[in-house]
């Protein structure tokens, strides 16, 4: 099927800012299927990943850059593991949404994956020393502030208690994961990152639609970082049986 990811793709990443979210796992279980399960901070946290990706150049994999597409995503995702049918546990995301500023895109995103586009307005601003994100469709207010030298403090009330912990849940994963209800099949996506080095990030402000939507009232902002000029791949995807 066209929406079982049927080539590989590859994209230059010039930004991504990715805020991550600690939520109770007796909240979050509900919000993603039965195959998967939720991958836990001492089986008491769970993590809601908002990333801000500004995307260049994405095109099936040995096509010319220069007919790549450009366009902005708000990818909202969970962070799970999988047991394939052979035995092996993958590390990976499930996609709970994701946004674009392109109406293209949220067409080729709904015909060739299950990621479930839709298109939103965002303004971007990039300043000396912080970034501002704001979607009034997306009901999203986002402003960090880079650290001047070193790494800003976790937030208050985050559960990590370093930022070498917090970098376990800084994505992106090795697979990504999305269900083929209609077939009963689960669609892995193994994605292929180079250069990956998070730069933390102070949140001076953030305002997620999709979570207030959810209705998850355990909810407390983790961590947040930010990384620039990252080439990024994805595999052809693959399909097995959902377990029985």
């Amino acid at each position: 099927m066209l929406a079982h990811h049927p080539f590989a793709v590859a994209a230059q990443i010039s930004r991504t800012t990715v805020l991550t979210y600690a939520v109770p796992v007796a909240e979050l279980r509900a919000l993603v299927p039965a195959c998967l399960q939720l991958d836990t901070l001492d089986d008491t946290w769970g993590f809601v990943a908002v990333a801000l990706v500004q995307t260049r150049q994405l095109r099936p994999k040995g096509m010319p850059a220069f007919l790549g597409q450009d366009f902005f995503l708000i990818g909202y995702r969970v962070f799970v593991r999988y047991t394939t049918a052979a035995g092996k546990r993958l590390r990976g995301l499930y996609i709970l949404r994701s946004e674009t500023d392109k109406r293209r895109m949220q067409w080729l995103g709904n015909l060739f994956t299950g990621y479930h586009y839709r298109t939103i307005d965002i303004v971007y601003q990039a300043t000396a020393n912080g970034l501002r994100f704001a979607s009034e469709k997306a009901r999203l207010r986002v402003q960090v502030e880079l650290p001047a030298g070193g790494e800003a403090e976790l937030p208050v009330g985050s559960p990590f208690e370093s930022w070498a912990k917090a970098r376990r849940f800084a994505g992106p994963l090795p697979f990504t994961f999305s269900v083929d209800e209609a077939g009963q099949q689960m669609i892995i996506v193994e994605g292929v990152r180079e250069d990956w080095h998070p730069q933390s990030v102070r949140v001076l402000e953030a305002q997620v639609g999709l979570l207030d939507e959810l209705g998850l009232p355990g909810t407390q902002l983790a961590s947040a970082f930010t990384m620039t000029n990252i080439p990024y791949s994805w595999k052809k995807g693959r399909a097995e049986p959902l377990p029985a």
